[in-house]
């Protein structure tokens, strides 16, 4: 299962390092604990909606390219087989992504890209918890089906 609370923080962490700026700061400019910023960083609070609101205006985002971003990597998360809901091998169609997700599943790590925008890696931490870490494709960059 992904939580929703892990991949907004993924997503904020992400664009807080692509700043070079620490924790510290972005908590200060969102007024919110240093202590508080970094629980939801590692997805173990979920912010509300202000609050959410405060960390993208401190990190000079808009709020709806963040939930863009959270929801492009779920979407994601969803094409992969077993991330989100387990199923069968047997009641599904293989499709190229499906058996690429699973010969790199076999290595322990799931890599999936959408339209070559967004990068999803997938560590299975349990039956039901997943790892999300999603990154944006850089114009230039190969687009990678599936790696390890």
């Amino acid at each position: 299962m992904v939580l929703l609370r892990r991949v907004i923080g993924d997503a904020l962490r992400a664009r807080r390092q692509g700043q070079h700026r620490t924790l510290r700061e972005v908590s200060s400019a969102a007024n919110v604990s240093l202590g508080y910023l970094s629980e939801i960083e590692r997805g173990q609070k979920e912010p509300s909606s202000e609050l959410l609101a405060a960390i993208c205006d401190a990190l000079g985002a808009r709020l709806s390219e963040l939930l863009r971003e959270v929801s492009d990597t779920v979407a994601l998360a969803e094409q992969m087989p077993g991330v989100l809901v387990p199923v069968a091998d047997e009641q599904v169609e293989p499709t190229p992504v499906a058996a690429a997700v699973r010969k790199a599943t076999n290595r322990g790590v799931r890599q999936v890209t959408s339209d070559g925008t967004v990068s999803v890696q997938v560590r299975q931490d349990s039956p039901l918890k997943a790892t999300l870490r999603s990154t944006r494709v850089r114009p230039g960059d190969r687009d990678v089906v599936c790696a390890a």
